[in-house]
């Protein structure tokens, strides 16, 4: 049984990659990753709030200091997994202890200096770049064309300054997914990861403010992932990654019957520990014998928009099919 995969130019064992995560802290947890069948692994980010000043939000840039509240939100320098150095360091620790790819992860906004660290991560071993432009858009003045070309420019500035392949992890709320993943293909992303899992504050009532919680995905955040991927698919050169709502092995077949050539998975490595990428893989290798395959190339994309028996499916039809069908 054949499970390797080609992800960002890269030759992976397996299609499960480890997302970005604080896994990549732990050697031994990242050995145990690997030894399950981990096809490559993703750092934690590196935050573009550790590498120099805090620009003011957006929001309140009318003013000439921040509010103490707004200030006191940002994490201390002490306070983030790794410092830029120890960023770097890790990599180098990484590359030395496992055998499968170490993709470096950058988040933030567009503006930063993206192709300084981007060269820093390419000296130090990392064997590719994950792009994770995380904002929120809050103010009205900027369109989505503006938000659109500084990502753009963002990645232009990183493919340029090294020799590294380069994914862009996406948000999922673009007026045209399509267009957008089509003009960063272009602009020379090697792949997509789909889709960044948005941070959704809580409200504290009693003492009246955000809460800040984390919830782990489940599976059924597959679905929107499952919708774009089999969109996206026959319209990119590229690699493209699924992320979030992965659990099971099932839902890994899903992803790759949309298109993926990799699936991203930390919630459920969270949940279940470092050794649940085999149970992943058994099942995959389960299910491919159970319908005649013998390669994931074998059914990569067999439901995406192109190839799917109705591809109305991914448009309207099955909206409407769903409405009207509810009490079925």
């Amino acid at each position: 049984m054949n499970l390797a995969v080609t992800y960002l130019g890269l030759p992976l064992h397996s299609p499960i990659i480890v997302g970005s995560a604080p896994f990549c802290g732990d050697l031994e947890v990242c050995r145990a990753l690997e030894g399950a069948g981990a096809g490559a692994l993703v750092m934690g980010s590196l935050f573009a709030e550790q590498l120099g000043p805090r620009q003011p939000s957006r929001s309140r840039r009318s003013q000439t200091t921040a509010a103490p509240a707004e200030t006191d939100a940002f994490l201390r320098p002490g306070k983030y997994q790794f410092s830029p150095g120890e960023y770097l360091r890790q990599i180098a620790r990484l590359k030395k202890c496992l055998q499968i790819p170490v993709v470096a992860s950058l988040n933030g906004r567009a503006s930063g200096t993206w192709a300084d660290c981007a060269r820093q991560f390419e000296d130090a071993g990392a064997d590719a770049i994950e792009l994770n432009p995380y904002q929120v858009v809050t103010d009205a003045v900027r369109s989505s064309d503006q938000v659109e070309l500084e990502i753009l420019q963002m990645l232009r500035s990183v493919t340029a300054a090294v020799d590294l392949p380069v994914a862009v992890k996406l948000s999922p709320f673009h007026t045209s997914l399509p267009q957008f993943a089509t003009a960063l293909d272009l602009s020379g992303a090697a792949g997509l990861v789909v889709f960044n899992r948005f941070y959704q504050s809580d409200f504290d009532i009693e003492l009246v403010g955000p809460l800040p919680r984390l919830r782990l995905s489940d599976s059924s955040e597959l679905l929107l992932r499952l919708r774009w991927l089999a969109i996206l698919s026959p319209q990119m050169r590229g690699s493209l990654a699924c992320s979030g709502g992965v659990h099971h092995a099932h839902d890994v077949v899903k992803a790759i019957l949309a298109g993926a050539h990799g699936v991203q998975v930390v919630s459920a490595l969270l949940k279940n520990g470092p050794g649940f990428p085999a149970s992943l893989l058994r099942g995959i290798e389960a299910w491919m014998t159970a319908h005649g395959h013998s390669s994931l190339d074998d059914f990569r994309g067999a439901l995406n928009l192109r190839r799917c028996p109705d591809p109305a499916e991914h448009e309207r039809a099955g909206y409407l099919r769903v409405l009207q069908d509810w009490r079925d």
